[in-house]
C-alpha cells in the first residue's frame, strides 16, 4: 500500500558537502554506532499516519549526554538537522526528518540512573522503556503511572511529546509526572532543568517547556520522575450501555461523585467488534466502558455498588467485574491493542489514529457529533479513548490510493479538531502536533504560536531540532561556512569538550 502523496511543499536538505563533513566526523567519533543503510533509516522514519515517510540522511546511537552533546556541537557546525528518536511510536510523524540530517537515537541510554523510594522519585536517562522501569520498580511499591499504551515506549519521547494514556484520570499526564530534565540545546549546552525537590519557585520552568516541544527546543538526555505507591487492590469492570452518551455520561458523573477510578476507557460497538476478533474474546458488541477502581479486589464495596448505579441509571446493558489479576491484564491488553485490532480486521486499508480533547462537560455531546459525523462521510471510524479526561481517539480506515477517499478523509478530520476548538477543547490531547496538525495549532492558539516561534528561535536559531514539527518550514537550511560565526547568536557555538552535564542524582 503505498501512502498518499505528503501535502507538503518541498524544504531545504543540507548542502552534500556540510552532509559529507559531518557524517566524516561522526564517523571517525562513534564507528559502527552510525549507520546509512537504507533499512535501518527507513525503519527511524517509520509512521503509523497517513504522512510519507521520509527517512534521516544517517543514524547515530550516544550512549551518554556527554555523547549527545559531541552530536549536537558537530550538526551545530554543519549546519545539520537533528530528529531525537526514542521506540518511534508516536503518531503525528514526530520522528519524519522532512529535511533530512541524522536521527539521534537514544535507545542504548537505558540506564536506571537512581530510585529514591523515600522521596517518591527517580532518575533515568531517555532510552528506558516504560515497562522496564515498571519491572525495576516491583519490588519497592511503586510504579510510575503514565501509560501510553505503548509499553516500549521510551521516557524520554514520553516526556518529548507530553504522553499521558489510561490513567491520566487518576494520576495525570507526563507534564504532571516529570519533576527535572536533562537536555542538550541547539548549540551543545547541557541544561539540567531542576532538582529533585517537591516544588520550586526557582525562575522560569524550563522543564515545562520541554515537555510536549518534542524535541524542537532540546534533545532530552535524562529524567527524574515522580513515583506513586502501587495502589493495594483493583477491580476492573466491562459495561455495555445501549448508548456512546450513556457511557460518556456515566464516566462523567462517577468522576463528579469522587469515586477512586484509576482508568475509565471508553470503546464503541466498532472497535468492540475489532478486539473481539483479534483477542478471541466474546464481550457485547456495543459501547463500553473499561473500568479500574481502586479497592475492593472482589467486585463489592461501597464504590463499586455507587459506580454500577450511576451506570445502570444511564442504561448500561451489563456489568461484569474482572477481579484477578490475570483477568485484568488480558482486558486491558485488549484495549491497548485496539489499533491493530482495526488493523487486522481492515487488511489493506490504511488506518490512522487521531485525538482530540474537549472538557469533561462536552465530552458525549463531541463523541456522538464525531460518530454520526462518520457515519454521514461514509468511513469506519472506531471510537476509544480516555474518557476519563475528555480525551477520545477516532480511528478511521481508508483507501490511500483513492484520491476521494483521502479527500473526505481530511475533511472529517478537519471537522472533528474544528469541533473540538468550538466546544474549548483542543486539537490534540495527548498525540502532539508532530507534522499532521500544524494547520490545526495556528487555528486553536492564533497569535501564541508566534510566541512560541520565538522561543523556537532564541533556543535553536538556525532550525536544526527536529524541523518541520510543530511549525512549517522551521529550518533555514545551510549557512557558509564563512558566515557561521557571524550568524551564531554569540559568536561560534561552544566545543563539545567543554560543555559538561551536571552531576548525576
Amino acid at each position: 500500500m503505498t501512502p498518499p502523496t505528503s501535502i507538503r511543499t518541498p524544504v531545504p536538505r543540507p548542502e552534500a558537502a556540510d552532509l559529507a563533513a559531518a557524517l566524516e566526523t561522526l564517523g571517525r567519533r562513534f564507528g559502527d554506532r552510525l549507520a546509512a543503510g537504507r533499512a535501518i533509516r527507513e525503519q527511524h522514519a517509520n509512521t503509523l499516519t497517513w504522512l510519507s515517510s521520509e527517512p534521516p540522511d544517517a543514524v547515530v546511537w550516544p550512549l551518554s549526554t556527554a555523547e549527545v552533546a559531541e552530536i549536537v556541537a558537530v550538526a551545530a557546525r554543519h549546519r545539520i538537522p537533528l530528529v531525537a528518536f526514542g521506540a518511534g511510536t508516536s503518531l503525528e510523524g514526530h520522528v519524519n526528518a522532512p529535511h533530512g540530517g541524522i536521527s539521534v537515537d537514544l535507545s542504548r541510554m537505558d540506564r536506571i540512573v537512581a530510585v529514591h523510594p523515600r522521596d517518591f522519585d527517580c532518575t533515568v536517562e531517555a532510552g528506558v522503556t516504560r515497562d522496564r522501569l515498571d519491572a525495576h520498580l516491583r519490588d519497592t511499591g511503586l510504579h510510575f503511572p503514565v501509560d501510553p499504551g505503548a509499553g516500549e515506549a521510551t521516557l524520554g519521547g514520553m516526556a518529548s511529546t507530553r504522553a499521558s494514556g489510561t490513567t491520566a484520570v487518576r494520576y495525570g499526564t507526563m507534564r504532571d509526572n516529570v519533576k527535572s530534565l536533562t537536555a542538550v540545546f541547539a548549540d551543545g549546552r547541557v541544561v539540567r532543568t531542576g532538582a529533585r525537590a517537591i516544588k520550586s519557585s526557582a525562575g522560569y520552568d524550563l522543564t515545562r517547556l520541554l515537555i510536549g516541544a518534542e524535541g524542537t527546543l532540546g534533545i532530552v538526555t535524562e529524567l527524574t520522575l515522580r513515583l506513586h505507591p502501587r495502589p493495594d487492590a483493583v477491580t476492573a469492570a466491562v459495561v455495555p450501555f445501549a448508548t456512546l452518551s450513556g457511557a460518556c455520561e456515566t464516566a462523567i458523573e462517577a468522576i463528579q461523585s469522587g469515586l477512586p477510578l484509576v482508568r475509565v476507557e471508553l470503546l464503541d460497538e466498532v472497535q468492540i467488534e475489532a478486539v473481539n476478533r483479534h483477542e478471541r474474546l466474546a464481550l457485547p458488541v456495543a459501547p463500553t466502558l473499561f473500568v479500574e477502581l481502586s479497592g475492593a479486589t472482589d467486585g463489592t464495596g461501597d464504590d463499586v455498588a455507587a459506580f454500577e448505579a450511576i451506570a445502570r441509571g444511564y442504561g448500561a446493558t451489563g456489568f461484569e467485574w474482572a477481579c484477578d489479576a490475570d483477568q485484568r491484564r488480558r482486558l486491558w491488553r485488549a484495549r491497548h491493542n485496539a489499533y491493530w485490532a482495526i488493523r487486522a480486521l481492515n487488511a489493506g486499508k490504511a488506518i490512522l489514529a487521531t485525538d482530540v480533547c474537549v472538557p469533561i462537560s462536552r465530552l458525549a455531546e463531541c463523541v456522538a457529533e464525531t460518530a454520526a459525523d462518520a457515519r454521514r462521510t461514509g468511513l469506519v471510524a472506531p471510537i476509544l479513548g480516555h474518557v476519563g479526561d475528555g480525551n477520545f481517539h477516532a480511528t478511521p480506515v481508508f483507501d490511500a490510493a483513492d484520491p476521494a477517499a483521502v479527500a473526505a478523509l481530511k475533511g472529517f478530520l478537519d471537522r472533528l479538531a474544528a469541533r473540538a476548538l468550538v466546544m474549548d477543547g483542543t486539537c490534540t490531547g495527548e498525540h502532539g502536533i508532530g507534522q499532521g496538525k500544524i494547520a490545526h495549532l495556528a487555528r486553536e492558539l492564533g497569535p501564541a504560536v508566534d510566541v512560541m516561534r520565538a522561543i523556537k528561535a532564541a533556543l535553536d536559531p538556525f532550525g536544526l531540532l527536529n524541523p518541520g514539527k510543530i511549525f512549517p518550514g522551521a529550518y533555514q537550511g545551510s549557512i557558509s561556512a564563512r558566515d557561521r560565526s557571524a550568524a551564531a547568536p554569540d559568536g561560534p557555538w561552544p566545543d563539545p569538550a567543554v560543555s559538561r552535564p551536571p552531576p548525576r542524582s
